[in-house]
C-alpha cells in the first residue's frame, strides 16, 4: 500500500492541479465555470473557487495516505495495496482532468462539449471501479460497506464481485450512450443505473448474510 514509486506518482499527480492553478490563476476571468447542468447550462463562480478545486487532490492524497493507518482493519490493506495505490492514482488523474476542463472552458467557452467529456470521465471511472472492487479486501473506507459485508468475509467478497460486474457494465453503457442519446436522457439513464449498481449488491449482501449459518455471523477484524 503506497510503496515508494506509487507515492511519488500519486504526489506528482496531486501536485499538478495546484501547479495548473498557480500558472493560470492570474489570467483567469473573475468568474469561472464550475457547474454544467443536464441541459448544458453553465453556472459560474468566483475564480477563488478554483483554488479549492486545485488543492482538492493534495487534500485527498494526504487522506489516502493516512486512511490505512487508522482503519481498524489495517492488516487487510497489504493484501490489496497495489490496487489501493491504483485507486489513489486514478482519483488524482480524474481530478486533474476535471481542473483542465475548468481552465479550458474559462479561456475558451464552448470549445469542448463538457457534458460528453464529463460523461466519458464518469464512464471510465466506473470501468475502473468495476475492475478494482473485486480486489478490495474488507475495510471501513473503500467499497460497499454495510452491516452484512463488514460482518463476513465471504459476503464482502461476493458482494464486491457482483458490484464489479455491474459497475464495469455501467461504465460501458455510460460511454456508449453519451454519443447517441440526447444528453438529458443519457444523464437520467446513467443516474438510474448508478443507483441500481449500488442497490442490487447491497440487497444481495443482505440475502447472502441471512443464508449464513449462525456461527458464521459476526464481526471480523481482518480478512481470513
Amino acid at each position: 500500500m503506497q510503496n515508494k514509486h506509487s507515492k511519488i506518482i500519486i504526489w506528482i499527480l496531486a501536485a499538478l492541479s495546484p501547479l495548473l492553478c498557480a500558472v493560470t490563476y492570474p489570467f483567469l476571468p473573475e468568474q469561472v465555470p464550475m457547474h454544467w447542468d443536464i441541459n448544458g447550462t453553465v453556472s459560474y463562480e468566483g475564480k477563488g473557487t478554483f483554488i479549492f478545486m486545485a488543492l482538492l487532490p493534495l487534500i485527498l492524497a494526504v487522506l489516502f495516505l493516512y486512511l490505512p493507518k487508522i482503519d481498524p482493519r489495517k492488516k487487510n490493506y497489504p493484501k490489496f495495496g497495489k490496487y489501493y495505490d491504483y485507486f489513489c492514482m486514478f482519483m488524482m488523474a480524474f481530478l486533474l482532468i476535471t481542473n483542465l476542463v475548468i481552465v479550458s472552458e474559462s479561456f475558451f467557452p464552448g470549445r469542448i462539449s463538457v457534458g460528453i467529456v464529463i460523461q466519458m470521465l464518469v464512464g471510465v471511472l466506473f470501468l475502473f471501479l468495476g475492475n478494482m472492487l473485486p480486489k478490495f479486501k474488507s475495510n471501513f473506507f473503500i467499497g460497499i460497506k454495510n452491516p452484512w459485508t463488514l460482518s463476513n468475509t465471504d459476503v464482502w467478497n461476493r458482494t464486491h464481485r457482483l458490484a464489479g460486474i455491474l459497475m464495469f457494465a455501467l461504465g460501458i453503457i455510460i460511454i456508449l450512450t453519451c454519443f447517441w442519446l440526447p444528453q438529458e436522457i443519457s444523464f437520467w439513464l446513467m443516474m438510474s443505473l448508478v443507483l441500481l449498481s449500488v442497490l442490487i449488491p447491497t440487497f444481495m449482501s443482505y440475502l447472502w448474510y441471512q443464508k449464513l449459518p449462525e456461527h458464521l455471523r459476526g464481526g471480523e477484524e481482518e480478512e481470513k
